[in-house]
């Protein structure tokens, strides 16, 4: 019996209709940016599987890391007990993070990163004898699906059965320039003294559908925070390790956040590990002979040892003049792709900001992830041996490192197949 069909008999995949979704494709191996199935074929990861993957799957340098720790601490409780990757990855992240990061905090993933976070600076506000209890974020956002980054994410249908449950946040829109009325807006919204919080993507908004926004006007907003005395959290959890061209989203302002977490690309994607770092004005005000005043907060695998070197290697992999150059390539021939998407009739919003390519495909309703177009488009790509998994009708290609230019240019070609066969049955319908 095949991987997927025994996969049908016991397991329940994540953001999955599975009475009608087809089969889960069978993967027996990975490498570089190719998936090997089960029967056979052979597709290009352009997502790096769900924005995980930097340097290509099974890389031989950080399996290697992985398989020498393993060998020597595989884990141990990280309250009141230390290790070597612990110590090292935080005095390595510090290093390219902002200036005004000084403490690192280990959580599993993106979503307890942020869940961290937001604790963090709830507990801080309160020991600081502040009682501003409002939480700001922008419309669109997702920071995961635990129950206070489910609060912080933009109100969908995905969170109507946990409404009742969630803590009340207000919204803005993201700023388009640092002269957006919305900052006018913003301001006011602080005015009002009862902000405590605000979380953010900076610069792209992922599952919202690779939104960009102002860089000059999220710069604004944080000097504003500032002023007001706002504790400010960046989400790097997508955007952190290069995706933006940039080492950190963040490195795109002058301004600095108080708290930032990260995730996603940190192991290349061989395990899960997350990371909250904060100023050390926040780490102080958990300082206390008051046992009571600790952070009450911590995981069972916190600073796994394992996943901490993965993390070690994939730091050095960047390091190398084959990053660089994997991350220069993808932009360029995204660049040169955009010329001929942006001539296609049914693309609108096409845009590239480092390794990122985005466009929307015209439905003739409004862009949604539950757009109707999505399932023809997932399958029309898989059909021609590329992943690209699509928000709806937007589609980004998000490929790791490695990724090769004839890579790149099997995945553009699968792309204009796609629209073009759209294209074929939209004319179709319409004359019929």
């Amino acid at each position: 019996m095949s991987l997927s069909a025994r996969d049908q008999a016991c397991l329940w995949h994540p953001f999955t209709q599975a009475k009608i979704e087809g089969l889960p494709i069978g993967i027996v191996r990975a490498k570089g940016c190719t998936l090997f199935t089960e029967d056979g074929r052979e597709i290009i990861d352009a997502v790096s599987s769900w924005w995980v993957n930097i340097h290509g799957h099974s890389h031989p340098y950080i399996a290697e890391r992985i398989a020498k720790q393993a060998a020597t601490l595989e884990h141990v409780i990280f309250a009141g007990f230390t290790h070597a990757p612990a110590v090292e990855l935080a005095e390595q992240l510090l290093r390219y993070l902002p200036s005004n990061q000084k403490r690192i905090f280990y959580s599993d993933n993106g979503s307890t990163a942020v869940e961290t976070a937001l604790k963090m600076a709830m507990q801080y506000l309160h020991q600081s004898g502040q009682s501003r209890q409002k939480v700001i974020s922008f419309h669109g956002g997702y920071h995961g699906d635990t129950f206070g980054a489910m609060s912080a994410n933009a109100p969908t249908s995905f969170y109507k059965p946990f409404a009742p449950y969630l803590f009340q946040v207000q919204r803005i829109a993201p700023p388009q320039s640092q002269d957006d009325a919305v900052i006018a807006e913003f301001e006011a919204m602080l005015g009002m003294g009862d902000v405590g919080i605000f979380i953010f993507e900076p610069i792209v908004q992922a599952v919202a559908g690779m939104r960009i926004h102002s860089p000059a006007g999220l710069n604004r907003m944080l000097e504003l925070c500032r002023k007001h005395g706002v504790v400010t959290i960046a989400d790097e959890v997508f955007t952190g390790f290069g995706r933006t061209g940039r080492f950190f989203a963040c490195d795109y302002l002058e301004q600095e956040p108080d708290i930032v977490c990260i995730s996603k690309g940190i192991t290349g994607g061989f395990l899960p590990l997350g990371v909250t770092s904060s100023t050390q004005a926040i780490f102080d005000a958990f300082y206390s002979d008051d046992r009571g005043k600790m952070f009450f907060h911590g995981h069972s695998y916190t600073a796994n040892p394992i996943a901490c070197s993965a993390a070690l290697a994939s730091l050095e992999l960047l390091q190398k003049p084959e990053a660089s150059k994997g991350l220069e390539l993808i932009n360029e021939c995204h660049r040169a792709f955009l010329v001929n998407l942006k001539s296609h009739s049914l693309v609108k919003g096409a845009a590239v900001v480092g390794t990122i390519l985005r466009f929307e495909i015209e439905s003739g309703a409004d862009s949604g992830y539950l757009s109707s177009l999505r399932d023809r488009l997932y399958a029309g790509f898989l059909k021609r041996g590329v992943l690209l998994r699509p928000l709806g009708n937007i589609i980004y290609v998000l490929p790791p490192y490695c990724v090769t230019k004839e890579e790149l240019l099997k995945v553009y070609s699968a792309i204009e197949e796609t629209l073009e066969e759209l294209a074929k049955a939209t004319e179709g319908a319409h004359e019929a």
